[in-house]
């Protein structure tokens, strides 16, 4: 029996509307810091990277930083942003429809944030039932996007092979890490006058177009085994 395809979520800026509260945060614990940084900044450069990274470019320009203050600094930031995270986060538009209409497909969340945060935001737009325990952390991995060591842990556990993945993300790092895993990538580009979709990867708008777009993707899928096996 063929088995539908894996769906592999990202979670800021693709289920929850995450990114405006965290790049709020960075702001003031960076700036704090002494490392300049706007919360417009985190969209217009830094959308989906990891703290750390955006942290080394950061010190690049602008001098380092103690390592004790920012471990420190950090810290408070993660609970800060925590206790936003769940009294303020709501979905991105289209994605509980979305989760809803897929709920047949094996699915899981593949994030560079850590697993706290994961969860919490989950909880909080009520879509933890939709993944359980199919969450996969750059943290708990030690391996973020763009390097497509994440997407290729999170198949892995899954049990599915690349090819068969579907990855669904909003993020250019996130986009380019899934390829360069060898899946099918679907980019949720929300602001297609800002951003372009990198080559190899298929185009959505809006969440609500994604159930549609993976019909169209199993029906492939399908005659693609079924071809496999008749030349076996």
């Amino acid at each position: 029996m063929m088995r539908p395809l894996c769906l592999l979520f990202d979670c800021d800026g693709t289920l929850v509307d995450s990114e405006p509260l965290l790049a709020a945060e960075m702001a003031v614990s960076l700036t704090r810091l002494g490392l300049p940084f706007d919360a417009s900044d985190y969209a217009g450069e830094f959308r989906g990277a990891r703290f750390r990274n955006i942290v080394a470019v950061l010190e690049d320009r602008h001098g380092p930083v103690d390592p004790q203050r920012l471990a420190d600094t950090e810290a408070t930031m993660r609970a800060n942003l925590n206790r936003r995270l769940a009294l303020e986060l709501t979905p991105i538009e289209g994605a509980l429809e979305a989760l809803a209409r897929l709920a047949d497909y094996p699915r899981g969340l593949v994030s560079n944030g850590p697993e706290n945060k994961i969860r919490t935001s989950l909880a909080t737009v009520g879509l933890a039932e939709h993944f359980g325990d199919n969450l996969f952390s750059g943290y708990s991995a030690q391996c973020w996007k763009p390097d497509p060591g994440l997407y290729l842990h999170a198949a892995r556990r899954m049990g599915y092979p690349p090819e068969a993945c579907v990855a669904i993300d909003d993020g250019l790092v996130g986009v380019h890490a899934a390829l360069a895993a060898g899946m099918t990538v679907i980019h949720l580009n929300r602001f297609p006058d800002a951003e372009e979709t990198p080559e190899g990867a298929l185009t959505i708008t809006s969440m609500h177009q994604l159930p549609t777009v993976i019909g169209q993707l199993e029906r492939l899928h399908v005659l693609e085994e079924r071809q496999v096996a008749h030349s076996r």
